[in-house]
């Protein structure tokens, strides 16, 4: 790489300032304090990508009223192995959340976390039959009991009265709720863990520093290459683990690894809008995320839903999000970022998923020509009585869906999250999107346990593991009593009650 001004040695890197690397630095300080951390971030502040409030929906995603979860099948049953598993991960995740606050890490959980009933909004009849076979299927698991499901316009109207304004009495609509969902501002949590971590002495903060290269070194290391992007200058830092978490960026790093598990992944961009309410009598007329079904060929993180958030203690109303294209991997990424991707062992797969996905194409290419005026249009399916004057575009996050090797179709566009490591465990990539933050957690610690196994198998981290996650190893959905003692102290501790 050539000679360097400054050298330094550290434990663990990891890239990018996310909820990822703030959960797994996280993590890794609570299970082993002495373990040295050097946290990369390429802007001047964290969580200002993926994790920033205004660049995700900021549902918990429990799998509440998320229907791309629950996919139906061609016999009109659903399918519903995804959310039970996403539902475990999140309970994970409030898990470890609450007891950062009973620990006095995290100071105010309101932060960051707000409850908000989570709903599911069908219309016409083919719709409203797979909601209610969902709900029927879904209500037989534990985790899932509660759940309400309705078609009386009575009480859709206390439900969702905005969204009743207006609406024609004859339409066919259904819904079902879930008192305890979440409203959960990533950007808000990350800043704060990552606040906490920087002010120990062996973890440090490197903001305006960007990765330029990764190499093996013979000793087993990892030398990484970083640039200040205020001075200029560059230095190595050589580590022994590497945890890249960049976003759309990471797949762009995993590349200039060259490890041999890298090849033959790809990355699809996706990018997207929202519609976010200026006038505050609407705002406050809804209290609830709603979610519907994705159109023909949308990509799941294009799912419309009209969303009740809590950003900086502010109540906020959004509809979205509208999916469009760009080649760029971040919002504050490069236009070359796809075509930089592109290399000998990927090209294949990508070709494949581009020719088996080209419904996806037209749909994102018809989000992206839209108007003001047809984005208004899909909002009036939720919101009959909405007028543009009372709405404003603000752009969302970019997402870069994973694209994967296939033995049948040659490569597949894969929309989930997905960890990829190398052999040794001494490297180590998050790709994807959705579930993403939410499952951060539960991900994480599968990390741990691929990348440290020795060390997971000891007595003294199992036993931090289930201090922290006291449901940890055991399935909350085939333990009633499990869950609504864990779900109860969650609740109370994250002031959710």
């Amino acid at each position: 790489m050539g000679k360097k001004k400054q050298k330094s040695e550290v434990d663990v890197v990891l890239i990018g300032g996310g909820i990822m690397s703030a959960t797994l630095g996280m993590l890794i300080n609570e299970l082993n304090p002495d373990v040295d951390i050097e946290i990369i971030e390429r802007l001047d502040q964290v969580a200002a990508e993926s994790s920033d409030a205004w660049s995700n929906a900021g549902t918990g995603h429990s799998a509440l009223c998320e229907l791309n979860y629950t996919p139906q099948q061609p016999d009109g049953s659903v399918k519903i192995e995804k959310a039970i598993k996403i539902a475990e991960q999140f309970e994970i995740s409030k898990q470890f959340w609450a007891y950062l606050v009973e620990k006095g890490i995290i100071k105010n959980p309101e932060h960051f976390i707000r409850k908000v009933p989570h709903m599911s909004a069908v219309f016409g009849e083919k719709d409203v039959k797979f909601l209610k076979t969902r709900y029927e299927t879904l209500t037989k698991e534990t985790l899932f009991k509660g759940m309400e499901y309705t078609e009386d316009r009575a009480v859709l109207e206390k439900w969702v009265p905005l969204m009743m304004e207006g609406r024609e009495g004859n339409e066919l609509m259904a819904a079902t709720r879930m008192e305890i969902g979440t409203d959960v501002n990533f950007g808000a949590l990350t800043r704060e863990l990552i606040a906490h971590l920087s002010k120990k002495d062996n973890i440090k903060l490197s903001l305006n520093q960007e990765v330029k290269d990764i190499e093996r070194e013979d000793d087993g290391r990892w030398e990484v290459e970083i640039k200040d992007l205020k001075t200029g200058e560059k230095r190595e830092v050589k580590a022994k683990f590497v945890f890249i978490g960049a976003g759309g960026h990471s797949l762009l790093l995993l590349e200039k690894s060259g490890i041999p598990e890298a090849n033959g992944y790809g990355g699809f961009p996706v990018g997207g809008q929202w519609l976010r309410c200026t006038n505050e009598e609407i705002i406050k007329k809804h209290q609830a995320k709603v979610y519907g079904k994705a159109s023909v060929g949308a990509p799941p993180m294009s799912v419309p839903h009209l969303d009740t958030r809590y950003i900086d203690g502010k109540q906020a109303l959004l509809f979205g999000p509208y999916a469009g294209f760009s080649t760029k991997f971040l919002k504050k990424g490069s236009y070359f970022d796809l075509p930089a991707s592109i290399k000998l062992s990927n090209i294949k797969p990508m070709i494949s998923a581009g020719l088996d996905n080209i419904p996806l194409t037209k749909y994102l290419i018809t989000e992206v020509m839209k108007k003001p005026k047809d984005k208004l249009e899909s909002l009036k399916q939720f919101m009959p009585t909405a007028k543009m004057e009372d709405w404003v575009i603000e752009k969302a996050g970019q997402r870069v869906q994973v694209i994967k090797k296939d033995p049948k179709h040659g490569g597949i566009l894969e929309f989930g999250t997905e960890v990829v490591s190398s052999a040794d465990g001494s490297i180590a990539a998050l790709l994807g999107a959705s579930p993403g933050a939410s499952t951060s957690v539960a991900i994480m610690i599968e990390l741990l346990k691929k990348c440290f196994p020795e060390r997971a198998k000891s007595q003294e981290y199992r036993k931090k593991l289930r201090e922290m996650i006291p449901s940890w190893g055991q399935s909350l959905n085939d333990n009633p009593e499990l869950c609504n003692e864990v779900r109860a102290h969650s609740q109370r501790v994250l002031k959710m009650d």
